[in-house]
């Protein structure tokens, strides 16, 4: 397997993975204050891959280095996590997820400012059919729904953390120096934990931990687990073989992802004509997908 195709291969499977924590996120956002949930999620993932990373003896001095990278990036991925569950108190899952849609493009930005990662015609082709795919399935082939959409205070807040999403990958394939990923998501957990903790203590302080719902157990446990340690992990490996603008471009499945999520809790099957949108994000991750002529970024 190639170099970009693990890279391919680790965002499919944060695609996935992402989604869950909007059809989770949707069922407590209005049970926990977002920081508080945020500092507990970042708290019990770095403590999981900290453990990892001592076990397995990957941490070494060098690693320490320059300690403010792991702030920096803490801070871009805490603030898009408090932000994403600040705005599911009152955007729908699908909603926020219309926002995500921006996201590559966004983030084709800043991987070139950051990177000098060029958008190439048939990039540029393969993030224009993956947004309209990704549009399609979250108003389900319905124009007059697409009209009709209107931005709330929820999806304005959720699309401000979109930006920081997008700034994420590119920049931490510029600060990254070779650590191994379990480390170097290690010290960005430890860091996002503190900055929330920070940040969020009145949040903390207040919430009664003991008369949670078991749901928000729940959803910490998967956030935490899955969409923060699996995920950083992940798209550490694509951040660091791929380009900017064809990792995010990912995020275009996660609407359909998200409709299968919704369909596994019971929230209804989503129409067939559904399906056409399903198949254009596909058609786009095929394009993006081909290799390029020459190599576009060389693993640390």
């Amino acid at each position: 397997m190639t170099e970009a195709s693990k890279g391919h291969l680790a965002m499919l499977c944060f695609s996935a993975l992402v989604a869950g924590s909007f059809s989770l996120g949707g069922l407590v956002a209005n049970e926990i204050a977002p920081t508080a949930l945020q500092a507990a999620r970042f708290l019990l993932a770095a403590t999981l891959t900290g453990a990892v990373a001592i076990a397995t003896g990957r941490i070494r001095r060098a690693h320490l280095a320059a300690p403010w990278r792991y702030f920096v990036l803490a801070g871009f991925f805490a603030t898009y996590f408090v932000l994403m569950f600040e705005g599911l108190k009152t955007a729908a899952p699908g909603s926020a997820a219309a926002g995500f849609t921006l996201t590559p493009i966004i983030a084709a930005g800043f991987g070139y400012l950051l990177m000098r990662q060029r958008l190439t015609p048939r990039i540029a082709l393969g993030l224009a059919v993956g947004a309209g795919g990704a549009l399609w399935v979250i108003f389900q082939g319905s124009w007059s729904a697409l009209v009709q959409f209107e931005i709330g205070r929820g999806e304005a807040i959720y699309f401000l953390g979109c930006i920081c999403h997008a700034i994420y990958p590119p920049l931490m394939a510029r600060l990254n120096r070779g650590e191994p990923p379990v480390v170097f998501t290690t010290g960005i957990l430890i860091a996002g934990a503190l900055l929330v903790a920070v940040y969020g203590w009145g949040d903390l302080r207040a919430t009664d931990w003991a008369a949670l719902p078991p749901l928000v157990w729940i959803t910490l446990a998967y956030i935490a687990t899955f969409a923060t340690v699996a995920t950083f992990i992940l798209l550490q490996v694509a951040s660091l073989r791929l380009p900017a603008s064809k990792v995010m471009a990912y995020t275009y499945l996660t609407p359909s992802w998200v409709l299968l999520w919704e369909l596994g809790l019971g929230h209804g099957a989503p129409v067939p004509l559904v399906l056409i949108g399903v198949g254009l994000t596909v058609l786009a991750l095929v394009l993006l997908m081909r290799p390029e002529p020459q190599r576009e970024v060389t693993p640390a």
